[in-house]
């Protein structure tokens, strides 16, 4: 009988020791999915185009090489109604880096009646508008570049420093960038073309940057302020480095 209850317990450890080790694999497994779900929540592929084109040009079949990403939820982290959200799809050549917006339009836009398109429009984040804010040195977010197009064509490029205590904005900041727009009664398209020379320089393939986009769209009181990445703030605010998320060239 001895003999058999050794057996019998050598067995119960094995079966024990089995069981723990399914239960550390599965539970390694689930950790790698959770960060796989986490890295596709925050993490845009910006993949490479077979070359440069026009930012006039929305109908280019490269624009069917990027992923839609949503913009679909507002400042807070509450979802937005489906009118107010927006898509955005990104490229890249040895050019330039290439953002393009597509925006539903259920209400009343907020535009000016007499938008001007050769020069920057200051105040232009009070209108529908929407937007690119990047960052090139992921150790350094609160340094950015702030890009934004409106679907009258109207568009702003500024240099940001943003401090814990204030926020220094150049607008002096020529990026070179180029801009356009398509609107209609129910839609817009927009579009922004990026000089790598506006950014310090092009990304190697592989490479991670800091960014987050944005639409605003609406009137006060009931302006919707919508992000691809919330920033969690008690006010509307998306000044948050530390909630961007991230590109990686593909």
């Amino acid at each position: 009988m001895r003999l058999v209850c050794v057996a019998c317990a050598l067995a119960l450890a094995a079966s024990s020791s089995s069981a723990t080790g399914r239960v550390v694999r599965s539970q390694k497994r689930g950790a790698r999915q959770e960060k796989m779900k986490a890295d596709d929540d925050n993490l845009i592929e910006v993949r490479r185009a077979a070359h440069d084109f026009a930012v006039t040009d929305f109908d280019n079949m490269e624009w069917r090489r990027a992923r839609a990403v949503k913009i679909g939820r507002y400042w807070s982290g509450e979802v937005a109604p489906r009118e107010r959200r927006a898509e955005a799809r990104l490229l890249w050549t040895d050019a330039a880096l290439y953002v393009r917006f597509d925006a539903p339009q259920g209400e009343p836009r907020v535009a000016s009646e007499k938008p001007r398109t050769d020069a920057k429009t200051l105040g232009l984040w009070d209108r529908d508008v929407c937007e690119l804010f990047v960052a090139p040195n992921a150790d350094e977010p609160e340094r950015y570049y702030e890009f934004e197009v409106a679907p009258t064509g109207e568009w702003l490029d500024a240099r940001i420093h943003q401090m814990p205590d204030k926020r220094e904005s150049d607008f002096e900041y020529h990026s070179g960038a180029t801009f356009a727009a398509r609107s209609s009664e129910h839609s817009s398209v927009l579009a922004m073309r990026v000089p790598w020379s506006a950014l310090g320089g092009a990304p190697r393939a592989g490479a991670r940057w800091r960014a987050n986009l944005y639409r605003c769209v609406g009137k006060d009181p009931a302006r919707g302020y919508v992000a691809w990445q919330p920033t969690l703030t008690p006010q509307p605010n998306f000044h948050v480095p530390t909630k961007f998320g991230w590109l990686r060239f593909k």
